[in-house]
């Protein structure tokens, strides 16, 4: 049931205690952290385990030998396919070659998933939750310019389910902010300041704002743990958009308790609240196959394993000693501030000594998604930067040989678009070459017989059907182990539900792949022509882009679509065939996004039952709970709200808001601020509250609300317009 029924709907959002007496964080525990050196590692300055811990050999063998095994022969039926006249050409090998790097990536998340599999089968017991914590957990959830009534509402959610465990006392909470728009900023003070009149003298809420957003989030927790770590033994790192039971959050700390050299303990987070046509399908497949391969990997990276960034428990210490990132040489994209900086997080405190492990059964973990194909693309266009980042990391001294997988497996999972359309290149170059080069009579070496650039079709259809299987087949074990579990079967509506929906999500993958494939690659080239991608926050509302903006981003797509369709029916038809998948989801690029961000699409699919998940059917309680929060927070209307006007009107809440201030730095004689200073001529020269408002621009804005003076002027102001 809903924890939050004895929370009436706040009357104010003034705070309830006299300014004077606000503290918006509690006072400052230093822990030294570190910047790590990547060309150097002393072992002898690491932590060493308080036991000996079995490593799963067994399961690397099995997933990386079987890997190896099955890309050696896929790629000796591609030889076969190519070398059918005898002869084999440059542009074959080249062919063989893509064919052989692409088939690996393929069959290593295939052995992957076949290992999760496995494990699965095998029923597990769900832990028992813990009675007494003896450790100290900070909850930090940094925040960009998100939304305030559905952060808070997961914050209030949250501490509702801890407090129930009854090992409430152990868990602080922070609210990071980094947020760059003056609005979002003052909206996320005035629900800090609500919230924390709502909870009373035992809060334990807290609030931080930072005035420069100095290496983005991976900055952000950092100067949490190098100013307050200490206080702290863990810390439970969230996302804008995570959500974590109280039994989940309470056994996480139990885990990290339980084990003296785990520095991060990982769950899997499930990906709820999606209503959108592509949300849906991703929601879907995180349900359904999402545990299958997660749990293949955690099993063969054992202790060795990857951070992900959120839904995280960290040893506070272990962290502050291990993961202070360096700036890397040069300039973005390759260079600069660490970008994705979970997986390096994740290396460096490895290479410390202390263990990485995922808990992938642990129910309870919960995140949103993009609602759109767009959506997905920019965020993606921010990991792939991050992830080809990682190249200049992956030779770092002392990294585990896992941990450098991990990196290898990040970056490879972007080179892979430009490899399949580099394949699918050369495919059509050399079908081309077949129909209208004349064969080569007289070559380097000495033949009877020419040599003609032949393929042999029937091995050909055999190891496409092969690629197929093996492509497929984590979604088909998926789809079983759900189809075998009863709770599971019925919560997705039944078994002929289940595998409708299955198709259906195979079905528009396969439509989006071939969009997915350009805009990644197009990512790929540009961060290797040097463009920077910036870090822009991820709308995470259900809603459709603008119809102008769907057909810009994909005009291309449809346009080349066209162009290869046509193209190929010209060479073969058998080519046209062939490619039909790739040339339909080309042309369709347009129609296809829009209908991904369409939630009337998604909610009718919904109504019939399909794409439909168990945590849809029976919400988890924190879901419903913070959904009325959510709700409740809204009719606030703190994130519709002019930030100058909402100081304006209220002088507590202006007197809070500089008493949260930190200290301003003595400003150098000579350095004038452009942006203060122009701030300060327009709030002197104004008469009213809304001139000020009209004429300060944003950047404007963000320098008058880091200024005690100005505020004051500001306040001093008429309310209403000029006369």
């Amino acid at each position: 049931m809903p924890l939050v029924a004895a929370a009436p709907p706040p009357a104010s959002v003034r705070p309830a205690n006299p300014p004077e007496a606000l503290s918006a964080m509690p006072p400052e525990s230093p822990l030294a952290m570190p910047v790590q050196a990547l060309e150097t590692w002393d072992p002898a300055a690491g932590h060493r385990p308080a036991i000996r811990h079995p490593r799963p050999w067994l399961a690397r063998v099995f997933v990386f030998g079987a890997a190896a095994l099955l890309t050696a022969y896929g790629a000796f039926q591609m030889y076969e396919v190519v070398s059918v006249s005898g002869g084999t050409t440059g542009l074959q090998y080249v062919l063989l070659a893509l064919f052989t790097l692409n088939f690996s990536w393929i069959a290593l998340a295939f052995t992957g998933a076949i290992l999760g599999f496995v494990v699965l089968l095998r029923r597990r017991t769900a832990a028992a939750l813990p009675t007494t914590l003896t450790t100290r957990t900070a909850v930090v959830m940094p925040v960009y310019n998100e939304a305030t009534a559905r952060t808070f509402a997961a914050i209030e959610a949250m501490r509702a389910e801890i407090d129930a465990t009854g090992l409430g006392a152990a868990f602080d909470y922070f609210v990071l902010s980094d947020s760059t728009v003056g609005d979002a900023w003052i909206a996320e003070e005035r629900a800090f300041l609500d919230l924390r009149a709502r909870w009373g003298a035992d809060a334990r809420l807290y609030y931080r704002h930072r005035a420069k957003n100095h290496h983005r989030k991976a900055g952000n927790i950092g100067d949490f743990v190098s100013r307050w770590g200490a206080a702290y033994d863990h810390m439970l790192v969230l996302d804008a958009d995570s959500l974590m039971t109280g039994p989940c959050v309470v056994q996480l700390a139990a885990a990290m308790e339980a084990d003296p050299d785990s520095g991060i303990i990982q769950s899997l987070p499930l990906i709820i609240n999606r209503n959108t046509l592509f949300a849906r399908v991703q929601q879907f497949a995180a349900r359904i196959y999402g545990p299958v391969i997660a749990t293949g990997l955690s099993v063969w990276s054992g202790r060795d394993g990857n951070y992900w960034g959120h839904n995280a428990i960290i040893r506070t210490r272990a962290f502050a000693a291990a993961c202070g990132l360096p700036d890397l040489k040069g300039k973005p994209p390759f260079g600069g501030h660490v970008l994705s900086h979970d997986f390096v997080e994740a290396a460096l405190i490895r290479r410390a000594g202390w263990s990485v492990t995922m808990l992938p059964a642990l129910p309870g973990s919960y995140e949103e998604s993009p609602p759109s194909l767009i959506d997905v693309a920019v965020r993606d266009r921010r990991w792939a930067q991050g992830n080809l980042q990682h190249s200049r990391i992956i030779g770092a001294a002392g990294l585990k040989p896992a941990s450098r997988q991990h990196f290898a497996t990040g970056i490879a999972g972007y080179v892979a678009s430009p490899l399949w359309l580099a394949q699918l290149v050369v495919g059509i170059a050399l079908v081309l070459q077949t129909a209208y080069v004349r064969p080569e009579y007289f070559t380097s070496e000495f033949g009877l017989y020419p040599v003609w650039p032949r393929f042999d079709p029937v091995r050909a259809l055999q190891l496409f059907g092969l690629t197929m299987g093996i492509l497929l087949a984590p979604k088909g074990l998926g789809l079983i182990l759900a189809l075998i579990d009863g709770p599971v079967r019925r919560a997705c509506g039944g078994a002929i539900r289940l595998v409708l929906s299955s198709l259906i999500e195979v079905l528009l993958s396969a439509l989006i792949a071939p969009i997915a494939m350009l805009i990644q690659s197009g990512s790929v080239f540009q961060i290797l022509l040097g463009r920077d991608t910036g870090w822009n926050p991820q709308r995470r509302d259900d809603g459709s882009i603008p119809w102008s903006d769907i057909v810009r981003r994909h005009r291309w797509h449809m346009a080349l679509g066209l162009i290869t369709g046509i193209a190929a029916f010209a060479i073969a038809t058998s080519l046209f065939l062939w490619m039909s998948p790739t040339i339909l989801g080309l042309v369709l690029a347009i129609p296809i996004s829009w209908a991904s961000g369409q939630l009337g699409l998604g909610l009718a699919l919904k109504r019939l039952g399909l794409l439909i998940t168990p945590e849809e059917r029976d919400p988890p309680s924190i879901a419903t709970s913070a959904g009325v929060l959510s709700r409740r927070n809204a009719e606030l209307g703190l994130d519709d709200a002019d930030a100058l006007q909402a100081l304006h009107a209220d002088p507590g809440f202006a007197e809070a808001h500089a008493a949260m201030l930190p200290e301003a730095a003595p400003r150098p004689r000579g350095i004038v601020d452009t942006d203060r200073a122009l701030a300060q001529a327009k709030v002197v020269e104004a008469q009213t509250i809304t001139e000020a408002t009209a004429w300060l621009s944003p950047k404007e804005r963000m320098a008058l609300l880091h200024d005690r003076a100005l505020l004051d002027r500001l306040s001093r102001l008429e309310p209403g317009p000029a006369h």
